[in-house]
C-alpha cells in the first residue's frame, strides 16, 4: 500500500513539474555580469535557455547547497555518536571479559554462606 502512495506522489510531482515546464518555455538570457561591468572588464558571458531549465537548476543547486550545509552542521553530532558507539563497544567487551573471569574468582554470596556452614 505504501509503495502505491509513493508512486502516486511521484507521479503527482512529475505532473506538476511538466505543467510548470510547459507554462515556462520562453527563452531567457542569463548574463554573468551587467552590461556596464561586462563592457568595462571585457567579459561578456551569457547563456540563453528556457525558463523552466533555469528554475530547475536553481532548485537543484539550492537543494545541494542545503544538503552540504546540513552535513557540515551535523558533524559534531556524528562525531559524538561515533565516540559513544566506541565507548559502548569497549564497555561491552569489558563486561564480557569480567563475566568470564567472575565465576572463577567469586562465588554467589548465598552459595558462599551455605558452603561455609
Amino acid at each position: 500500500m505504501m509503495a502505491y502512495l509513493r508512486y502516486g506522489f511521484a507521479a503527482l510531482v512529475a505532473l506538476v513539474f511538466v505543467t510548470i515546464a510547459l507554462a515556462n518555455r520562453s527563452i531567457v538570457t542569463v548574463k554573468l555580469l551587467p552590461d556596464t561591468l561586462a563592457s568595462l572588464t571585457g567579459i561578456d558571458v551569457s547563456v540563453s535557455l528556457p525558463l523552466f531549465i533555469l528554475l530547475g537548476l536553481g532548485i537543484t543547486i539550492g537543494l545541494l547547497l542545503g544538503f552540504v550545509w546540513e552535513w557540515f552542521r551535523e558533524y559534531g553530532y556524528r562525531a559524538e555518536a561515533a565516540r559513544l558507539r566506541r565507548e559502548s563497544e569497549e564497555m561491552r567487551s569489558e563486561l564480557k571479559r569480567v563475566e568470564k573471569v567472575a565465576p572463577q574468582t567469586r562465588k554467589d554470596d548465598v552459595l558462599a554462606l551455605v558452603e561455609s556452614k
